[in-house]
Parts: structure tokens; C-alpha cells; sequence
């Protein structure tokens, strides 16, 4: 099978594009076309067996017109070759080839994009509701038209079918990494003030006085960029920037906890953040805001600690806990490892992920809305719950 897999908004080592769906497709003998901004993002992309790039500009706040026209460019070039179509942007909706020039199409549906835009400083908040029902009508008839899958089953009452859900799981190593110091945290992710930047940064200042420090691994949006940069040269944190994602996890191994303090927005109300599933993998304790997902993992295995939204003295207060009693600290990360083995381990999904695919480019006289009775059921965003083993007597799970 010949894909053709297409990005102008994410970086081109996005962990779900390329670590996780193009690695499947690769495994499993499929061959890849990848159109994404490679120069823009500093990428050269390692070679791979089955995998071919190509470069175009990326788009970013309303600096958007030149990307969509090469993207417009490449995908009429390379479409007509291609069993499959995969494109990872609402924006490429409207720049895809006509019915007839291309092969049967997927929209990736990485977030609630709508709700998204409560958080986009480049875009005029007077006109935010009107981009909003546009999203929504375009979501509508993008489902009648092409196949959809979907990063979260919190997305499915968006739309009037069923789609397949594809979720933002992770690589599970065989045993999670040795304690290390205990004199740091960490976070891997994207930076922005509604991901808790200033909460983090607020922490690394109450942590500093007792010799923990707070390491950011991720890009940061154009908001936060500058208020990192004060921290960093304050001593604050150390922020490493980005890093491909198996390199950004592997910095994870052995810390004290890994932090995710996103906010109450409604785009992360119905997600698991990536990053909570990646510490859980690697045997690191968990300090989560109370989002739904996150919560209720963290507290179905009791591999962390749950704190307020925006409150950054909890969270040094429970990685100061974590830092006083080592066993806690190990019988947390050892529950986060054998809960993501039990249910956010990548290769089931994968595995789901390509045979679906698969049967899409087989059919390409099929359309997304051909059957509405008989939907694609959803890929199973986790395994059936399991017997978590009970906490250690006498030891709160934090």
C-alpha cells in the first residue's frame, strides 16, 4: 500500500504522525510519501526504509496562504500514485485533489478544534465564534465525504457518525527505567500558558531552595517563549527545547515526577494528555491537574497525585512528598508502569490502526457515508479494566 501522509501545522516529528502511525505503516511493509514542514522546523528527517519526505512551509498563526498552496501543490503530485490519502490538519480540507484525482482520504482528528481556538492569541477574540461554527460545518461535511478517525473517544458526539478512535497511547518499554537522584522534575510537551508554563516556572521557583530542579522538554508557543527565557536565565528551570519524542521520553527516566498542569480549557476537558501516559510508561510518577482522563488514571492506579488547577504550591508540596519518602516514590512509578502495560500500550492500537487503513484503500469505490448503518466500531481506546494491586499498608497513594 502507497501512502501519502500530510502535515503543515505539526512539527514533522510529531510523536503521533510519525512515531507512531507512519512507524506502523513502515512495520508493516507499507510505503510512505510524508509532506511536511521539514526546513521550517529544522528537520532532516533520519532514512528510512519505505519512507520519502517532502518539504513545504508551515503554517502558523495567520501566516497560512503559502503553505496551503504547496501543500495544495504536492498532494496533486502525489495523490494519483497512492492506494490512501492521510491528512493530519483541518486546514488541508480545503486543499485536497478533486473526487476522481485522489485515493480514498482520511482526516486525522487530533483535537477539538473548535474549542481550540479559545486559546489561539493570533486570532481576534471578536471573531473567534464565527471561525468556530465554521469549523463545525466544515466537520460536518468533511465526515460525508472522507473517512474520519479520531484521537479521542471524547470527540465522537461532535459528529453524527461513528468513527474509528485511533488514541494518543505510547510505547510501553519492557521494565520501567531505575530511580534516579530524585532531584528533578520534568515535562514533556508542548509550552504555552494554558499548559501551565507559569505554573511550572512558579514551582521551579519553591523547589529551587531544596535542590530540585525543573526540566522542560517541548516548543513553546510565541506566548510563552519569552517568560521561559526569563526563567531559564533566572535558574528557574532548565528548558531543553524541542526533541524528537523518543529522545524527549528517555529524558523522563528517573525523574522525581512528571508534570502535567493543564488548564480547565474545553480542548483538554475530554483528552488524556500524551505526556501522562509517557510518564506512566516509563515508571514516572504523575502530578496531573483534575482533567477527567488524567484524574481518573492517576487515581484508577494510584501513580500520582491529583492537584488544583492552577495551583503550583501543590504541586511542590506533593513533589516534595515524593522527595521524603523513596518508597512512595517507587510504588508510584512500578503502578504507572504496570497501568500503561495493562492499557495505553501503542502496538494493539497499531496493529488496529493499519488494519483499518487497509481496509479503506481496498474499497475505493466506498465512500465515508456510504453505510451510516453500519459504521467502523471504534478501535478500543484501552484494554478492559484490571485489578490494580492495593497500595502498601500504612503509605497514602498520593
Amino acid at each position: 500500500m502507497r501512502v501519502v501522509v500530510c502535515t503543515i501545522v505539526h512539527h514533522p516529528q510529531d510523536a503521533r504522525i510519525l512515531h507512531r502511525q507512519i512507524r506502523a505503516l513502515l512495520a508493516a511493509g507499507h510505503q510512505v510519501s510524508y509532506i511536511a514542514p521539514l526546513t521550517a522546523c529544522g528537520v532532516r528527517l533520519r532514512p528510512r526504509p519505505g519512507l520519502t519526505a517532502t518539504d513545504v512551509p508551515r503554517a502558523a498563526g495567520r501566516r497560512r496562504a503559502g503553505a496551503l498552496r504547496a501543500a495544495r501543490r504536492e498532494l496533486a503530485r502525489l495523490s494519483p500514485g497512492a492506494d490512501l490519502l492521510i491528512v493530519h490538519d483541518p486546514e488541508l480540507l480545503l486543499v485536497l485533489p478533486l473526487v476522481g484525482r485522489r485515493p480514498p482520504t482520511v482526516w486525522d482528528v487530533h483535537e477539538d478544534t473548535a474549542a481550540a481556538l479559545s486559546t489561539k492569541a493570533w486570532l481576534p477574540r471578536p471573531v473567534r465564534p464565527i471561525v468556530a461554527a465554521a469549523v463545525r460545518w466544515a466537520e460536518r461535511m468533511a465526515e460525508r465525504r472522507i473517512h474520519l478517525i479520531l484521537a479521542e473517544h471524547g470527540y465522537t458526539d461532535r459528529f453524527r457518525r461513528r468513527h474509528p478512535v485511533v488514541p494518543n497511547t505510547t510505547y510501553v518499554p519492557d521494565r520501567p527505567a531505575p530511580p534516579g537522584r530524585g532531584d528533578r522534575v520534568v515535562y514533556i510537551g508542548h509550552l504555552s500558558p494554558d499548559r501551565g508554563t507559569s505554573e511550572m516556572i512558579e514551582i521551579g521557583r519553591l523547589l529551587q531552595p531544596h535542590g530540585i530542579a525543573v526540566e522542560l522538554i517541548g516548543p513553546a508557543d510565541a506566548q510563552a517563549r519569552a517568560e521561559l527565557t526569563r526563567a531559564q536565565a533566572a535558574g528557574l528551570i532548565r528548558w531543553h527545547g524541542f526533541l524528537p519524542n523518543d529522545k524527549a521520553v528517555l529524558m523522563s527516566d528517573g525523574a522525581l515526577a512528571g508534570l502535567s498542569l493543564l488548564h480547565d480549557e474545553p480542548n483538554f476537558r475530554h483528552s488524556l494528555p500524551t505526556k501522562v501516559a509517557e510518564y506512566m510508561a516509563h515508571g514516572v510518577p504523575v502530578i496531573t491537574s483534575p482533567l477527567p482522563v488524567a484524574a481518573g488514571l492517576v487515581e484508577r492506579y494510584h501513580c500520582g497525585t491529583v492537584v488544583p488547577f492552577g495551583d503550583p504550591r501543590a504541586a511542590a508540596e506533593a513533589v516534595l512528598r515524593l522527595s521524603a519518602d523513596p518508597v512512595l516514590r517507587v510504588t508510584q512509578g512500578l503502578r504507572g508502569h504496570y497501568g500503561a502495560a495493562q492499557s495505553l500500550g501503542w502496538p494493539a492500537n497499531a496493529r488496529s490502526f493499519v488494519g483499518q487503513l487497509e481496509e479503506w484503500a481496498a474499497e475505493p469505490s466506498r465512500t465515508a457515508h456510504a453505510s451510516p448503518a453500519t459504521p467502523t466500531p471504534p478501535v478500543p481506546a484501552q484494554a478492559p479494566p484490571v485489578q490494580v494491586p492495593a497500595p502498601s499498608p500504612g503509605r497514602r497513594p498520593g
